[in-house]
């Protein structure tokens, strides 16, 4: 008998009835730049690379996107729209919000190039997880560079907000909604000012903006955008396992040890993985440490 959690997986794989370069240009300006591999993984894992390779290909002719070569990579490329293509997609319904980031020439996506493929890799694991599940996830669940202010002219800077649906029961018809918050660190800045983010994060939690004249405040800040707060995850690459565990191990004390952290993750979910394990396991797996304190669990489950 079929179950319903394969549909639900081929319902959640972008509609080849929707023409792929339409598909390639929201990508693309949802996420500032992909690679063609990540492109085929992210929107047509059932057919051929060389048909999003020669669609890429089409569109770069027509001066909607350009590309820059990998460095040491064999010569693969990393894409991006140009700024006739972020001003056609500015608009258009799935996108109608996100400021605009276009990147005008090769040597400006290479600066860029790094962090933002890693997000996006850190995207492609749950991408691939919620597949594999009959979860929905996809393409455009995923919002990179998301900007919050949290008083004192502050503001917070997500390197991700991921919207995530479990769905469950024989027919699917159980749905969890779930958030996060995504930070993934590269172990290119001090392992002090990684845990630092937990403190920014914290102050977005407790934030309420200023009464306007008569008008009583709202409540917290993030209510505007969020039902409930979403969960932070922090997603760690770039160095040896145990400089990664001291890193974790310094979320943990900041969770533990700073008043307003501490009151935060007592209220807020909060958990750290190291990105290889996300993808060799699957990011459902048990592989993501509570920075509240316990055993490795399911990021779903912190």
């Amino acid at each position: 008998m079929t179950t319903s959690q394969p549909e639900a997986a081929d319902a959640f794989t972008p509609s080849p009835g929707e023409p792929l370069a339409h598909q390639l240009l929201a990508t693309l300006a949802q996420h500032r730049m992909a690679t063609t591999a990540q492109l085929h993984v992210l929107l047509r894992p059932d057919c051929t690379r060389q048909s999003v390779s020669q669609q890429l290909n089409t569109l770069r002719r027509e001066s909607l996107v350009d590309f820059a070569v990998l460095p040491q990579s064999y010569r693969s490329r990393v894409w991006y729209l140009t700024p006739t293509a972020a001003r056609l997609t500015r608009d258009w319904p799935a996108l109608r919000g996100r400021p605009p980031y276009p990147i005008t020439s090769a040597s400006a996506a290479s600066l860029k190039t790094p962090h933002t493929l890693t997000v996006l890799r850190t995207h492609l694991a749950f991408v691939a997880d919620a597949r594999r599940r009959g979860d929905e996830h996809g393409h455009l669940d995923w919002t990179p560079e998301v900007f919050h202010t949290i008083g004192d002219g502050d503001r917070v800077v997500a390197d991700a907000v991921m919207h995530y649906t479990v769905t469950s029961g024989r027919h699917g018809d159980h749905r969890r909604k779930l958030r996060a918050f995504i930070e993934v660190d590269r172990t290119t800045m001090s392992s002090e000012r990684l845990a630092a983010k937990l403190i920014e994060y914290a102050r977005l939690w407790a934030y309420e903006p200023p009464a306007i004249g008569r008008r009583r405040a709202a409540g917290p800040g993030w209510l505007r955008w969020y039902p409930v707060f979403p969960r932070v995850l922090f997603v760690l690459t770039g160095a040896g396992r145990q400089a990664l565990r001291n890193r974790i191990s310094d979320l943990k004390a900041m969770a533990a040890q700073h008043p307003l952290v501490a009151d935060f993750a007592r209220n807020v979910k909060l958990g750290a993985a190291v990105l290889e394990d996300v993808e060799e396991h699957g990011a459902a797996a048990q592989v993501w440490v509570p920075l509240a304190g316990g055993d490795k669990r399911p990021w779903s489950e912190l």
